[in-house]
């Protein structure tokens, strides 16, 4: 189905950005693979696409073209009475017409999702703090066997590895991990790897129901060993 947008993200780094239409609710990813114009994609260039869903993982937008050069290529016809005078200076080529769009795109649009703050980061390190003091009393008085050190470890380079993966899809447009999976590994004990690897990644570190999500997990499984060292799941 073709709509219309304008591309709110840009990343030229990693070739990929996003997209903005009215038609669509949320923001539809597409990679530099799928663009079709002469001139560089940029934040707020309006293109048409054709929209698609792919395995669940929110709309994607294929054949991107722009509309600003279309739509510029008939507003400098107003100087053509100058034409007899000095005919060679109302012709311009590609090139000036993309470097005197460019300034106008500087601001950046206004999202819902914000990056981590310094009081959850602060927060977060409390916690692993709090946690890795816990494990380590649970196996000095015995509380836990010494193989929940191995599985601790293990699950956290398996999250990391996972986001790492999820990363690459997300920039090649290949099949993405469910968010529920990266949950469930964050809900066993492997949410310290998925906040180093939001953050060094920058991977699901700005989108605020993952990050809220996120929180709930950490918060659960952190209870779960608190009530398991303290003896109230020893009846269970």
């Amino acid at each position: 189905m073709q709509k219309q947008g304008t591309v709110v993200r840009w990343d030229a780094s990693r070739a990929f950005g996003f997209i903005r239409s009215p038609d669509t609710s949320a923001d539809v990813f597409f990679h530099v693979r799928d663009y079709r114009g002469s001139t560089p994609p940029r934040e707020g260039l309006a293109v048409v696409y054709e929209e698609i869903h792919v395995g669940g993982k929110g709309p994607r937008a294929m054949a991107v073209l722009p509309l600003a050069p279309a739509v510029g290529a008939f507003q400098p016809q107003s100087p053509t009475r100058t034409q007899s005078t000095s005919p060679r200076p109302t012709r311009r080529t590609p090139a000036q017409r993309a470097g005197q769009a460019q300034p106008t795109p500087r601001k950046r649009p206004a999202t819902s999702s914000q990056p981590p703050t310094a009081a959850g980061s602060a927060l977060i390190h409390l916690l692993m703090l709090g946690w890795v003091g816990l494990l380590a009393w649970g196996l000095w008085a015995g509380r836990l066997p010494w193989w929940v050190l191995g599985a601790a470890i293990g699950v956290n380079l398996l999250t990391f590895l996972v986001y790492t993966m999820d990363k690459s899809a997300a920039q090649s447009g290949q099949w993405r991990t469910k968010e529920s999976h990266l949950h469930l590994l964050s809900l066993a004990g492997g949410w310290p790897g998925a906040w180093f690897a939001q953050q060094w990644l920058r991977h699901k570190s700005r989108k605020t129901e993952f990050r809220a999500v996120y929180w709930a997990t950490v918060v659960l499984h952190c209870a779960a060993v608190v009530a398991w060292l303290g003896g109230w799941l020893r009846g269970l």
